[in-house]
């Protein structure tokens, strides 16, 4: 055996899928239940999409702390630590989730200081599970060798998604059917917390018999061999920070970043409470509410987070094995217009608002799928200009601009939508999508 592996050697096999599924549910459940549990909550448009939109923060700024994740401790500490920490927040979460009137939750009127503590504990869940995402990417890289890390690259990146189908679809179905059967929408979302609890529970205990314990999974140390200093890791993450700042056409990259999905950055706070809000359009001091398509909560789990989720990644697969025969410059155009084009069948279910199941399954399946096949070449993009000698940690920097990118519109998206009503709304969304063919425009004469 050679030196990456532990002295109880633990085939891949058995931590790989389990350990990417695990990164998964909490990202999702912070970055995408959130909205859907307080979209059913009765939490205006406003509120909700502003507060949803704090919560994405963390990974925009775990880049700062990924150091300290190398110094103290080792990976496979850091991973069952925070899916110790993420299972008791869910567990927090569970017996502390506000039970407002349903009255309230009817008229859309629950304010989100009702939910001050449960957005206390999920920021700190998004602090944990960020952190997870870093110890457990560098521990996929020490746990087995570089032929073993492609061989399985492909199964962690499946198990990742089926913790995206599981999240956003299973879990919003659970809470659905749930409401259902009580009728009583806060108690059906507090069981389906507890629901999530048992599985990061059940989770954290296997890997905390069943995670390999690599040789090299050691806190980093320095050429001399002496611990690294606090002070030499600020010093190379200034420079990996000076480094990427003064590269060649790095104003254009930033731009690329942050417009580059500007249209579906709107989009993507509102799609899943315009699917739950009511049909008939109301007033209230000015603002509007309703105008949407009035779907059950299970509904939305099947169509939006099961057969949306699942034309997304159908969407990504095809767009990797497009852009790995055309290149990224040839593929660019056509995936630019995938990104945006689609996005114009919110446009129409605001304005028609159909009641066929299918007609609106279809349409959220053909804007998923452009999405992910036209994401591609923004992912492509982020590592073609994070190549050089600090390529891990520009890469992080890139995924920093990637989450500001989402942050910026989701913090208007809200009171915008609440001013103008969904179908405007979705009109002035998509007409951002200008800035996405410009800024594709000057990328391309440059690649």
């Amino acid at each position: 055996m050679n030196n990456i592996r532990s002295k109880e050697y633990i085939s891949p096999w058995v931590w790989v899928p389990t350990l990417y599924f695990t990164e998964g549910i909490p990202y999702f459940l912070v970055n995408s239940i959130s909205v859907m549990l307080f979209a059913k909550m009765g939490v205006p448009n406003d509120q909700l999409a502003f507060f949803t939109t704090l919560l994405y923060f963390p990974w925009f700024l775990k880049g700062l702390w990924s150091p300290f994740v190398d110094i103290l401790r080792t990976k496979r500490w850091w991973i069952i630590a925070m899916q110790a920490l993420l299972t008791a927040l869910c567990v927090l979460l569970t017996i502390s989730l506000p039970h407002p009137a349903a009255e309230t939750i009817a008229e859309k009127a629950t304010t989100v200081g009702t939910f001050r503590w449960t957005l206390v504990l999920f920021i700190i869940a998004a602090f944990a599970s960020a952190t997870h995402d870093i110890a457990a990417d560098g521990f996929y890289m020490l746990a087995h060798d570089e032929k073993s890390q492609a061989a399985f690259i492909g199964l962690r990146s499946t198990f990742y998604r089926i913790a995206a189908v599981f999240s956003q679809g299973v879990i919003v179905y659970i809470a659905g059917y749930l409401e259902n059967k009580t009728g009583d929408i806060p108690l059906s979302w507090q069981l389906t917390l507890g629901v999530v609890s048992i599985i990061l529970l059940t989770v954290t205990l296997y890997h905390t018999f069943l995670l390999p314990k690599p040789a090299e999974d050691q806190p980093r140390v320095m050429a001399n061999g002496e611990r690294a200093k606090g002070r030499e890791v600020w010093r190379e993450l200034a420079d990996s920070f000076a480094t990427f700042f003064t590269k060649p056409g790095v104003g254009l990259a930033i731009a690329f970043m942050l417009l580059y999905r500007l249209s579906e950055g709107f989009l993507v706070k509102l799609c899943q409470p315009f699917l739950v809000d009511s049909r008939a359009t109301m007033l209230r001091n000015g603002q509007i509410f309703g105008g949407g398509l009035e779907l059950s909560t299970d509904t939305v789990g099947l169509l939006y987070g099961t057969i949306g989720v699942a034309f997304l990644l159908l969407g990504g697969i095809l767009g990797g094995i497009y852009i790995s025969k055309h290149g990224l410059k040839r593929s660019l155009w056509l995936m630019a217009a995938a990104l945006t084009l689609p996005s114009f069948v919110y446009c129409y279910l605001s304005m028609a608002q159909p009641e066929s199941l299918w007609i609106i399954g279809s349409a959220v399946s053909f804007e998923n799928f452009g999405y992910g096949f036209g994401f591609t070449a923004y992912m492509m993009y982020m590592m073609h200009f994070s190549e050089g000698k600090y390529k891990t940690s520009h890469y992080a920097i890139c995924t920093a601009f990637m989450a500001l990118s989402m942050m910026i519109p989701g913090f208007i998206a809200g009171a915008l939508e609440m001013a103008v009503g969904y179908s405007a709304f979705f009109w002035i969304a998509n007409a951002c999508s200008i800035t996405t063919f410009v800024i594709t425009y000057f990328v391309y004469k440059k690649l």
